[in-house]
């Protein structure tokens, strides 16, 4: 398999993250309580506004192990994508920690 510059292996991985993201939700430090609420915010603005992209921060796991909210905010975006409220999701790059990078369908455009 012939070697890709890090540039182009960037590009096919899809390593798009924090420094291409309009926006940034860092949840890090927050409860599970506070971080389905703060997504399920964000979802419900974004039907009534303009498409955007948004980084999502999360801590990564305690030291020994533990639980991240990496699941349960996974679960939620991926029910969103269902949805149709989100566009493209993906994990961020490993350079930017635990989290993910997701673009926001937004208001449907009005046909008619």
């Amino acid at each position: 398999m012939p070697h890709f510059e890090e540039f182009y292996a960037n590009k096919l991985r899809g390593s798009l993250g924090v420094v291409d993201a309009e926006a940034v939700l860092d949840l890090r430090g927050a409860s599970r309580e506070q971080a389905a609420a703060s997504i399920q915010d964000m979802l419900e603005r974004s039907r009534f506004a303009q498409g955007k992209s948004v980084a999502i921060r999360l801590a990564p796991p305690p030291e020994g192990g533990g639980e991240t909210l990496f699941q349960p905010v996974g679960k939620a975006l991926l029910e969103a994508k269902k949805r149709g409220w989100i566009d493209r999701l993906q994990t961020l790059p490993a350079q930017d920690g635990l989290g993910f990078y997701v673009i926001l369908a937004g208001k449907p455009e009005r046909t008619g």
